[in-house]
């Protein structure tokens, strides 16, 4: 009989994403860096490189999982653990965590989710010494996992406690209980379509939004999908794409964007028509901003500055302003913003979306369309900031928006016209073709 050959851990399958997947985590949990710099750009993690998409994909889905149930996950594991998780190696808490989240909600065998996790420590110098423990633990979690996480169902422990509280104030514990509910499942990819959207519906096996976005299940590398290439769509949020068309016939008008990387609102607005100027504070946002509409065959000037002190020499028939903000709205699709914003951040950055507005009322033409919008869930960068602009600028008024458009959804258009989307809206039989994100948009126009 031929002795089995010894396999070094870096060749063992699977193992390489879930190593990249700890050290993502490590640096959300740890080091407050958000999932964006490290999966995309200068900054993102290098062994992404070598990972295939298929491996590519793993990893994503492995840390999306662990930040979307980390609430449930951290319960879980302080009833299996009676010293609980060890503090000296994030590794193995890292191997904890992604072990469980697979066991309990990922289509991957019981006994692969505890062996990767157990060489996963094996390999990390401090964490070593936990082996033992994380294949004790984990082997509890596959017999014992499902019945402790259901007696906390109800809990809302995947959303920190300052989030639920705020949450429970502005909209009722049953709406926030079923936002809560909607952001444990992974979203289903939106684009925007350049035309026919029934066709591009079928091509991506997936299905028109009212509002006219195709919603499709496909995961995985978007550049390989049919119609990429072309430049036929982009991705974006059915609900980020309802601001844009709150202008209504834009053709031929002046347009400045402020905020306007990655660009998705700025294509909408060029597609229909308009001249747009993009302004991004960051240089490596606009080169992106840029490419998305080289690849799209469409073409809006871009300016590198802060749009609070930009100085463009005209004024403009419509102005969008998509402002910095929690972006509390996108954590159905940014799971780590849940672990990384604090209340403290809603304050200061209620400042400078009030200086975004005053400057962009100041470079609007009488008669021009302001729409105002963030991807936030809190009224004060939302309802409040609108409202003390309408109280302090008698030369703003809001303009409703009527139901019809947008297309039939009343539930998103609030009594004041205002449009204000929620996780839970949209339901589906397939909650993972349900939902929106999180938006506040107003259209305001000048006296």
């Amino acid at each position: 009989m031929k002795p089995s050959r010894f396999v070094p851990p870096a060749e063992v399958p699977g193992l390489a994403a879930r190593r990249i997947a700890a050290d993502i985590l490590d640096g959300v949990l740890h080091k407050h860096r958000t999932l964006d710099e490290q999966l995309d750009g200068p900054a993102a993690h290098p062994g992404l490189k070598t990972l295939p998409d298929r491996d590519r994909a793993l990893m994503r889905r492995l840390v999306a999982t662990v930040l979307r149930r980390l609430g449930t996950l951290g319960h879980l594991l302080s009833r299996l653990l009676d010293r609980g998780v060890p503090t000296d190696a994030p590794r193995a808490q890292s191997a904890l965590l992604i072990g469980a989240a697979q066991i309990l909600w990922m289509d991957v065998p019981d006994h692969a989710a505890v062996d990767l996790s157990v060489r996963l420590v094996q390999t990390d110098r401090r964490a070593a010494k936990y082996a033992g423990l994380v294949n004790a633990v984990l082997r509890r979690c596959a017999r014992e996992g499902q019945p402790l996480i259901e007696e906390v169902r109800s809990q809302m422990l995947d959303l920190p406690p300052w989030l639920v509280q705020r949450w429970v104030a502005t909209y009722g514990k049953d709406t926030t209980r079923a936002m809560a509910e909607a952001l444990s499942f992974e979203p289903a990819l939106d684009v925007t379509v350049k035309s026919n959207p029934e066709s591009w519906a079928t091509r991506l096996h997936g299905e028109v939004m009212p509002a006219g976005s195709v919603r499709s299940l496909i995961h995985g590398s978007v550049t390989m999908l049919p119609g990429f290439d072309e430049g036929e769509w982009w991705v974006q949020d059915a609900a980020a794409a309802i601001p844009a068309r709150l202008f209504g016939d834009i053709k031929g008008k002046s347009f400045a964007d402020f905020c306007a990387a990655p660009g998705g609102k700025t294509a909408q607005l060029v597609q229909d028509g308009a001249n747009v100027i993009a302004i991004d504070r960051s240089p490596n946002r606009v080169a992106r901003l840029k490419e998305n509409l080289a690849r799209l065959s469409l073409e809006a000037q871009t300016v590198v500055a802060d749009a609070t002190e930009w100085q463009p020499g005209e004024l403009f028939d419509g102005i969008l302003v998509d402002a910095p903000c929690s972006a509390t709205g996108t954590i159905r699709r940014h799971p780590d913003v849940a672990w990384l914003k604090q209340e403290a951040d809603i304050g200061a950055l209620s400042v400078v979306q009030k200086r975004l507005l005053q400057r962009a009322v100041s470079l609007l033409k009488p008669g021009g369309t302001l729409v105002y919008c963030t991807c936030s869930l809190e009224p004060e960068e939302g309802e409040h900031a609108v409202d003390a602009l309408l109280a302090g600028d008698s030369s703003m008024r809001r303009a409703p928006v009527s139901t019809r458009e947008v297309a039939g959804l009343s539930e998103i258009v609030t009594p004041n016209g205002d449009i204000r989307t929620l996780p839970s809206h949209l339901p589906h039989d397939d909650p993972r073709l349900g939902g929106l994100d999180g938006f506040y948009a107003a259209r305001l126009i000048k006296s």
